[in-house]
């Protein structure tokens, strides 16, 4: 999993969204596998992996937030600002 989560930060940082698929799959398939293991059976050592993996999907959370927020922004000064929808009234007729 931490190579995963290594591999989607690299992805993100270059922009590469096949590899962002790949790494969200990967992860998917990962979770499904981990799920299926008890943290009852969990050693301390493996304990401290998967908080490492934690905080490295924490981390790559943040980075996607970041990015998605700059899209946004470059996307609305291109078009202006968002314009709610104009509310009108129309009588109802009976």
């Amino acid at each position: 999993m931490i190579a995963v989560l290594e591999r989607e930060r690299q992805a993100l940082a270059a922009l590469d969204a096949d590899g962002l698929i790949g790494a969200a799959r990967e992860k998917d398939l990962l979770c499904d596998e981990l799920a299926a293991i008890g943290p009852q059976v969990l050693d301390g050592e493996t304990r401290s992996l998967a908080e490492t993996a934690r905080q490295l999907n924490e981390v790559n959370r943040r980075v996607r937030n970041l990015l998605a927020a700059n899209v946004a922004a470059r996307i609305e000064a291109l078009g202006g600002a968002r314009r709610m929808p104009r509310a009108t009234y129309t009588p109802a007729r009976a």
